[in-house]
């Protein structure tokens, strides 16, 4: 009975927590999701009901040294992250040109990138979206940060950065030696990449 009960009670904890989290993810992010504990609880929740990542694809976590994996630049070539951004931190904000708070935090990533000049940390954005609708929407809204371009998928570079449900935006915090310092789901409001790029 009482093993009964045990189950009852976890099956009834992770279900409030789902609620919260998808409440969250409705109705935009709120206090709990703008502090660092309500995001890792976000990403433990978001990765326990992931859809399993492909064989072979590994998958960025906290603490840890980001895989490493091709990036396709939107203007041709490519990097590897996070071999070609070493030496400072990088922070990767993966977006879309239909996602329209990923379009709200753009002008606020791009004043972030601008004020930190040669020595600080590095921004790139990294588009899960068909590449002319990418060039299109940049026409209109530019930035100086450079941009990458990937294939939405199971295998695509949120995936890989640890955003197995390939919820936008989701950023992401790497250290000059390439570990994964922080991760966020949702948009930064002004003001508030300063503060969490802190590390």
């Amino acid at each position: 009975m009482k093993l009964t009960t045990a189950r009852v009670i976890v099956v009834a904890v992770a279900a409030g927590l789902l609620g919260v989290v998808a409440s969250l993810m409705m109705s935009g992010p709120g206090p709990l999701l703008r502090t660092e504990p309500g995001q890792r609880l976000a990403q433990q929740v978001l990765q326990a009901n992931a859809p399993p990542v492909p064989e072979g694809v590994e998958v960025a976590e906290r603490g840890a040294p980001v895989p490493r994996f091709p990036v396709e630049q939107l203007d041709g070539g490519q990097w590897t992250l996070p071999d070609d951004f070493a030496g400072q931190p990088l922070l990767v904000n993966i977006w879309a040109s239909w996602c329209p708070p990923c379009i709200e935090e753009m002008p606020e990533l791009d004043r972030f990138a601008r004020s930190q000049g040669a020595g600080g940390v590095q921004v790139l954005g990294i588009a899960l979206d068909d590449p002319q609708a990418v060039r299109d929407f940049l026409d209109q809204v530019p930035v100086d940060y450079p941009q990458g371009i990937d294939s939405p998928g199971h295998s695509d570079a949120g995936v890989r950065l640890g955003n197995p449900r390939g919820v936008l935006p989701y950023s992401v915090l790497v250290s000059a030696d390439g570990t994964v310092l922080k991760q966020r789901i949702g948009p930064f409001k002004h003001g508030e990449i300063d503060g969490w790029a802190r590390h």
